[in-house]
């Protein structure tokens, strides 16, 4: 108790043991980034994260993305659980140029044509993969991959730093039919960047924030693996994908 401003002590009473706190789930850090001119040392230690397996939300031209470094199996597998897919379902990934695309897919001169066209842009490219494309991210029946090159100076910035490609799917997320303390997200529900960040803070491990709000238009999916280009989901800049397929 107190009196006139001064703690009058108890008589002396035996020590309790200390109960441990309840421990909450961390919280993911963010990382304010310049929308056009990003702090190299903001993007470095965004880099450093994801080399070590971090899991990030970011924002791309398109819609906020849960992604990770395409070579760290843990943060892929931590993306697949987030997002609820089965192995069989092939994740996209994004690379900073077309000669880097070629890294990762067989590129044909159909193909390349097309591409040269529409990079970098809201559009993502179904391409049969090379060996670098991790299993865990490519289709395992058709040995596909998708790829984007985005029109996005925080993710070009990001991708130059890391050296590898970026995982990129989008931050919906469907009901948790497993129970694992999952949350849903239906993107076109959340009304601001800070209701998504705070939907998805204990689930990511750094949120880059360049003070976009959300978006709802997807890309545009183009399957170039065979000898014809097909659009196979109309998103943003359909109109002038369809001028070249």
């Amino acid at each position: 108790m107190w009196e006139d401003g001064e703690e009058i002590f108890p008589p002396t009473l035996p020590t309790l043991p200390t109960l441990p706190s309840p421990q909450s789930p961390p919280m993911a850090k963010i990382f304010p980034v310049h929308p056009d001119n990003p702090q190299i040392r903001r993007i470095e230690e965004i880099k450093s994260a994801l080399s070590s397996g971090a899991v990030m939300l970011y924002p791309t031209d398109t819609v906020y993305a849960i992604g990770c470094d395409l070579n760290a199996k843990s943060a892929v597998e931590r993306v697949r659980q987030i997002k609820q897919l089965a192995n069989d379902k092939p994740l996209t990934f994004l690379c900073p140029s077309l000669s880097n695309v070629a890294t990762y897919a067989f590129v044909s001169d159909t193909a390349y044509r097309i591409m040269k066209r529409l990079i970098p842009g809201t559009y993502t490219f179904l391409l049969p993969a090379t060996k670098l494309v991790p299993r865990l991210v490519q289709s395992p029946k058709r040995k596909t991959t998708g790829i984007r090159v985005p029109n996005h100076t925080v993710c070009l910035a990001l991708l130059e730093a890391l050296g590898n490609p970026i995982i990129s799917t989008s931050a919906h997320v469907p009901p948790d039919e497993g129970n694992n303390g999952l949350v849903h997200i239906d993107p076109e529900t959340i009304q601001s960047r800070v209701e998504l960040f705070d939907r998805l803070d204990k689930f990511v491990d750094i949120i880059v924030d360049a003070g976009e709000e959300p978006k709802y238009e997807v890309s545009t999916i183009l399957d170039l693996t065979g000898d014809e280009a097909v659009i196979i989901r109309r998103g943003l800049g359909w109109e002038a994908a369809a001028t070249w397929v």
